[in-house]
């Protein structure tokens, strides 16, 4: 798997992973659960994951939907 967005906003993993399963492509979000280490704060960032195989279209997706991806 690779990790496609990262962020602390909630919002965000969810609307991405709504458009990403909308075009078939499965995800997995990482570090869900981290708010229990850090006290329900939201310091730590979500991480949501696609398989390699899936990681260009994936990121053309956000893209073409005006998300702020990182480099590569």
């Amino acid at each position: 798997m690779k990790e496609l967005i990262s962020s602390t906003d909630p919002t965000v993993i969810a609307f991405a992973s709504a458009l990403l399963q909308g075009e078939g492509i499965k995800t997995f979000q990482m570090d869900v659960h981290m708010s229990v280490l850090e006290g329900s704060v939201g310091v730590l960032p979500r991480r949501l994951m696609v398989i390699e195989r899936d990681l260009f279209r994936a990121r053309a997706v956000l893209a073409d939907n005006d998300f702020d991806l990182p480099p590569r």
